[in-house]
Parts: structure tokens; sequence; C-alpha cells
């Protein structure tokens, strides 16, 4: 009987806990972390340079007859690794690679058999060092030779250039994690839309303090960069709360799973895509596509124009977002009990289901 009992006993609370809902998160939560691998192993396997912009020009006026056939010729690379295009000027080359609107420019010597090759590393060292293996090969085969020139190199304490790529992932994730334990504190759905104002009204500090904290870290702490705290803390600040916005908007519309949806928009698909360990045209067509237009990758792109390209923290990335901001707001505010919170929102929240009020907005 005792044992018959204890056997009834766990399979109620077996029955209990294997709701349709957890079985549900159960589910989300494998479906994601596969996702994780396949994304970060898909974009990451076999890096391979696609048309990164090169310009070409002769190191004077009248070799410029020589560059039509070397444009030519670098378009038509097997895999089409380059997407060459011919410069009035070496001085225009190195303009263009050093405000960071070129990936590399090559200035050949029509006269004589050694060219110069301008990288920028401050952009990415990935790609400097693929376009340098293909320009190798190209030279080479034509029993040439070329010097390299970095007319953007990476700052001292700046490894490989990834300082900036890590910083926008502290900051991603700092956003989307501050508004998953809100929603765990207090349910997904704000009540009203005034406690949603609210919820994130009280994000805003939150990413100031975030913004400028890492600002300091890499700058006056770690001493990676000097004399750029204030745009990049402005970036840092921006970034937090577009991606706590939008993880509070996605919560607002899904429930609890719009953590999950955060996570899978942010880390999933956003790390890997971003720029960091290899920059988008050493990446798989999806991954380079969307980069740009996910918090991670714009915010990595904006730190990197800041600090190497003088950009100030200004560029579309800015509008990218601007625009998670905006709609994650919206979402918030619009959207609240009104659609009816999940039991299951309010419980972890450690509220009674019945002492939700029927709030009407």
């Amino acid at each position: 009987m005792g044992g018959s009992r204890l056997s009834d006993s766990w399979r109620g609370e077996v029955r209990a806990s294997a709701s349709p809902r957890t079985i549900a998160l159960l589910f989300g939560t494998l479906l994601l972390a596969l996702g994780f691998i396949y994304s970060y192993v898909a974009a990451f396997h076999d890096p391979t340079p696609h048309s990164v912009p090169v310009l070409v020009a002769a190191d004077s006026a009248n070799g410029e007859a020589a560059v039509d056939p070397v444009v030519e010729q670098l378009n038509g690379l097997d895999g089409t690794p380059l997407e060459a295009s011919a410069a009035d000027s070496a001085d225009t080359v190195r303009e263009a690679v050093r405000d960071g609107s070129t990936s590399a420019g090559i200035v050949i010597n029509p006269a004589g058999d050694s060219d110069v090759l301008y990288v920028a590393s401050g952009g990415g060292a990935s790609v400097v060092t693929a376009v340098e293996q293909v320009i190798a090969g190209v030279e080479n085969a034509q029993g040439r030779s070329y010097t390299v020139t970095d007319l953007v190199p990476v700052a001292k304490g700046d490894a490989r250039g990834l300082t900036g790529f890590y910083l926008a992932v502290g900051w991603v994730v700092g956003g989307y994690l501050v508004a998953s334990l809100l929603a765990i504190a207090e349910g997904a759905r704000a009540t009203t839309r005034r406690h949603a104002v609210v919820r994130l009204g009280f994000l805003v500090p939150y990413a100031l303090l975030l913004g400028f904290g890492g600002a300091l870290i890499v700058g006056t702490g770690l001493d990676v960069w000097t004399g750029h705290v204030l745009p990049l803390g402005l970036v840092g600040s921006l970034t937090v709360f577009a991606v706590a916005a939008t993880t509070v908007g996605l919560e607002a519309l899904l429930g609890t799973f719009g953590i999950g949806a955060a996570v899978l928009l942010f880390v999933v698909l956003g790390n890997p895509s971003a720029g960091g360990p290899y920059q988008a045209s050493l990446l798989p067509g999806f991954w380079s596509a969307i980069g740009p237009f996910i918090p991670t990758g714009a915010t990595t792109r904006l730190v990197r124009d800041t600090v190497y390209f003088g950009a100030g923290g200004v560029g579309w990335e800015l509008w990218v977002l601007v625009a998670y901001l905006v709609v994650g707001s919206l979402l918030a505010v619009t959207i609240t009990h009104t659609l009816g919170e999940p039991a299951g929102d309010r419980v972890a929240a450690g509220e009674p289901v019945d002492a939700v009020p029927d709030t009407k907005v």
C-alpha cells in the first residue's frame, strides 16, 4: 500500500510538471541550443573571402593604362574573392583605406615589378589576412612582389581587432539579460501601458551605466583605446537600451517565449554574423547579409568606425539601433494584459493567478 501511494505521488508530480507549457519550453530550449551550434559552426568553419572591396591605382599618371587589366584579372579570380575597381590616383586609394570605405587598395608600379598593398587591420584582421593571401597568389603567378602598408593598424591592446566585438557582445548581453530578469520578476507583459512605460524608464539609467561603464573599462581601465569614452559610451548606451526594449517588446508579444526569441535573434543569429572573429566578407551569404541589421553587428561596426576611422560613432548602423529601440518600445507599450498573459508568467512573477486584475487599457 505504501509503495503504491509513493508511486502515485511520483506520477502526480510528473503529470503536474509535464504540462504542455513546460514541454514547449524544454523543446524550445533544445532547438535554441541546436541552433546555436549550427549557426556558429556554419558561419565560422570555412571562412572564405567573398567580393572583398579593393581599389586599384597606378603610382603615376602615365601608368593608368595598366590599371584596367589588373582590375579585370582580380575580378576574374575563381570564387570572386575580390571586388576590384579602378581609382584615379594612389592618394585616392590611401584615403579610401584610411576612412574605411574600402577594405584594401593596391598601387601598382607599371615600370617595375613591385607593388604596394594598403590595408587597415583596425577594420578587421581576418579580412586583411584573406586579402593578403589572394594578392600573394596573383603576384607570385606573375613573378611580381609586393609590400604591405597598414594605414590603420589595430591599437596595441586590441589583439586582432576583437575588442570592439567583445564590447558589443557585452552590451547586447546586458540588454537582453536585464529585460529577461525583469520579466521573471514582474511577469512577461506589463499590466498597463503606464506600467510598460515605467519598466522602459527603469532601463534608461541601466543603459547609461552599462554603456559608459563598458567604454571606461576598455579605455581608462584596460587602456585599449584612449580619447573615445564619450562616443563609445553613447553608442553603448543606445545599444543596451535598444536590445533591452526589443526584448521587452518580444516578451509582450510572446510571453515567456519572448526571452527565447531574444536569445535566437541576438545570440544564435547575432553573434556569428557580427563580423567579430571573421568580418562579413568572409562569412557565408546568409550570415553576411543579416549581420549589419542585428544590434551586435551594427554596434561592432560602429565601435570600429568610431575608434579607427574617425566616424565619431555616426553611421547608418546608428539607425539600425534606433529602429530596434522604437519598434521594441512600441510593442512593449501597446501589448499588455489585454492580450491575456499566460498564467505561467504570473506564477513566475510570484503573483497568484486569480489575483491578476483584468486590466483594460
